[in-house]
C-alpha cells in the first residue's frame, strides 16, 4: 500500500482553509447555519441594552433624545446585521477562518453592547465606535479574501466592498469629537453613506446571495427580536407584582402585550417573501426597510416595560405617554410590514386595507388609559382574525368556481 493510499487527501468541505467563492442563487436546502444563529442571538444582547436604555429614556421624561439616540445606536447594529447577513449569504464557506472571523465580529458586537450605556446616558461614543471598529476591520478582511480568489468584475466588487466599508467606519469617527448638536447631522449623513455603499459596489456585479437565505435569515432575526421583547416585557411584569402588588393593573398591559407580539409574528409570517426577492433593487429596499420593522418591534417590548413602569407609578410620565409608547411602535410594525411585502399577496381592496386600519385603531387606542395597551391587543388579535377569514372566503370561493370549459 503506498503512503498516498494510507493518507488520503481530504475532500474539500473538511479542509480548514478554502477559497471563499461565490455560492450558487439557486442553491436547494439552504437555510441558515449555527454560526449564524449564534451571531444573531449575540446580537440581541446589544439590541436589549438599547431597548432598556429607551425605556429608561422615556420613563424620565426624554422621550425626544431617547428615541434619537435608540434610532442611531439601532441603526448602528442592524447594519452592522445587515452587512454580515448578506455577505454570508453569497460567499459563506464555513472554513476554520471564517468562523474565526465571524467570532471576532461577534466580539465587536459584544464591546458595542457594553458601551450603549455611555452613549445613552453620557453621550459618550467611544465604546460603540470600538466595537464598531472591530466588526467593519473583520467585514473587510473578508471581502479582501474574496478579492483575493475572484477575477474581473466580482474581484472589483470585493475590492470596492471593503474599501467602502473603512471609509465609512472613518466618517464614524466623527462621533467622537463633534459637539452634541452636529452628532445627529453626522448620523443621518453616514447612514446615506452606508447604504450607497452595496448600490455602488454592484454596479457592474451582483453578488450571489440566496433569495431564501435572506429571507429566512430577516425572518429567524425578527423571531429572536420579538423573543426579546417577550422577555423584557415579562420581566418588568414580573418586578411589577413581586414590588408593587399591582396585578389588578398589570394583568391588563401584560394581556394586551403579549396579544401584539404574538400577531406581530403571525402577521410577518403569513406571506412567503423570498419569491419577491428577484433582483437588487427589490432586495435592497425591502432589506433597508426592515430597520423600521426591527427597530419597532425591538421598541414595542420597551414600550410595554414603560407601560408597566407607568402603572407602578415608577415613571414620570402621562397614561397617555406610557400608552402611546407601545401602540406608536405597534402601529409603525403594521404599517411597515403591510408596505414591504404583504401587500404584494392581498387580493382585493379588502384584504389590501386591513393592516393599514388595523394601524390606524392601534394609535386610536392610545386614548383608551390604563386599557390602551389591552385594546391595541385586540385590535391586532382582531386583525389576524380579520385576515383568516378573508382568505378562508377567498379560498373557498375559488374552489367553488367551476373551471371554464376548452373550446
Amino acid at each position: 500500500m503506498t503512503s498516498a493510499s494510507k493518507h488520503p487527501e481530504p475532500p474539500d468541505f473538511a479542509k480548514p482553509l478554502r477559497p471563499l467563492l461565490a455560492r450558487g442563487r439557486d442553491e436547494e436546502h439552504r437555510a441558515a447555519t449555527p454560526l449564524e444563529l449564534f451571531f444573531d442571538l449575540c446580537f440581541v444582547v446589544a439590541v436589549a441594552q438599547a431597548g432598556a436604555e429607551l425605556v429608561h429614556a422615556v420613563a424620565e421624561g426624554h422621550t425626544g433624545e431617547g428615541i434619537l439616540n435608540y434610532a442611531m445606536v439601532f441603526f448602528a447594529l442592524f447594519w452592522a446585521w445587515v452587512n454580515f447577513s448578506w455577505f454570508s449569504s453569497a460567499y459563506d464557506n464555513d472554513d476554520a477562518l471564517y468562523r474565526v472571523v465571524t467570532l471576532v465580529q461577534i466580539a465587536g458586537v459584544l464591546v458595542f453592547a457594553a458601551g450603549v450605556s455611555r452613549a445613552f446616558e453620557e453621550h459618550d461614543f467611544l465604546l460603540v465606535w470600538l466595537g464598531y471598529l472591530i466588526m467593519r476591520i473583520a467585514l473587510s478582511s473578508q471581502w479582501l479574501r474574496v478579492a483575493r480568489a475572484a477575477t474581473g468584475a466580482e474581484r472589483a466588487t470585493a475590492i470596492r466592498y471593503a474599501v467602502g466599508v473603512l471609509i465609512c467606519q472613518i466618517g464614524w469617527t466623527g462621533l467622537l469629537f463633534l459637539p452634541e448638536g452636529g452628532r445627529s447631522w453626522l448620523f443621518l449623513g453616514m447612514a446615506v453613506a452606508e447604504m450607497c455603499v452595496p448600490v455602488i459596489a454592484e454596479r457592474t456585479y451582483t453578488t450571489a446571495w440566496h433569495p431564501h437565505h435572506i429571507s429566512e435569515r430577516y425572518g429567524l432575526f425578527t423571531i429572536i427580536v420579538l423573543g426579546e421583547t417577550i422577555a423584557a416585557a415579562t420581566v418588568a411584569v414580573k418586578e411589577g407584582i413581586e414590588e408593587h402588588d399591582a396585578l389588578d393593573e398589570l394583568l391588563p398591559i401584560a394581556a394586551g402585550g403579549l396579544l401584539i407580539v404574538f400577531a406581530a409574528w403571525w402577521i410577518y409570517f403569513v406571506v412567503p417573501i423570498h419569491g419577491r426577492l428577484n433582483s437588487n433593487r427589490q432586495a435592497f429596499l425591502w432589506g433597508y426597510g426592515h430597520y423600521v420593522i426591527l427597530g419597532s418591534a425591538a421598541a414595542i417590548g420597551a414600550g410595554i416595560e414603560v407601560a408597566v413602569e407607568q402603572a407602578v407609578g415608577k415613571a414620570h410620565i402621562s397614561t397617555l405617554a406610557a400608552s402611546a409608547a407601545v401602540t406608536v411602535p405597534t402601529a409603525l410594525y403594521l404599517i411597515t410590514v403591510w408596505a414591504l411585502h404583504s401587500r404584494y399577496y392581498k387580493v382585493g381592496l379588502a384584504q389590501q386595507l386591513v393592516l393599514p386600519i388595523s394601524a390606524l385603531a392601534v394609535l386610536a387606542s392610545t386614548f383608551a388609559g390604563r386599557w390602551a395597551v389591552l385594546v391595541a391587543g385586540l385590535v391586532t388579535a382582531a386583525t389576524v382574525a380579520t385576515g383568516v377569514t378573508l382568505t378562508t372566503r377567498m379560498s373557498r370561493r375559488a374552489q367553488s368556481t367551476p373551471l371554464a370549459r376548452t373550446p
